[in-house]
């Protein structure tokens, strides 16, 4: 696998264990809808949470977050669309954004960005 991959994934594993132990639960990740992909889907309470995590091995070029621009956000809106018709979502949603900063095997800087308003 390539680093920047491994990286990603890494940053992914600590983002759903972030939100566990927040008391979140994790019903998919790397849900696929043709080429688009939602990261994680989770459940708070009666809300699904559609989570992007955005990984970085530091913030020299900026925070992991701002990667999350127009284009990745239009994206993001097809697959969500996608899954709530195609899993039958019949309740509240909201759009999250994760940034993980940090390196695998040290603790890294998680900042968990809510209800991000998808346009």
């Amino acid at each position: 696998m390539a680093a920047h991959n491994e990286l990603g994934k890494w940053g992914e594993d600590k983002a759903s264990e972030y939100l566990q132990h927040h008391g979140y639960q994790i019903i998919e990740r790397d849900w696929k809808s043709g080429r688009r992909d939602i990261d994680i889907v989770a459940t708070d309470g009666n809300e699904v949470i559609f989570v992007e995590v955005k990984t970085r091995r530091n913030s020299l070029y900026g925070a992991p977050e701002e990667a999350v621009d127009y284009r990745k956000l239009q994206s993001l809106r097809l697959a969500i669309n996608h899954y709530i018709k195609y899993r039958h979502v019949n309740c509240d949603v909201r759009f999250d954004i994760i940034s993980v900063v940090g390196t695998i095997g040290l603790e890294p800087k998680i900042d968990h960005i809510k209800d991000v308003p998808l346009y």
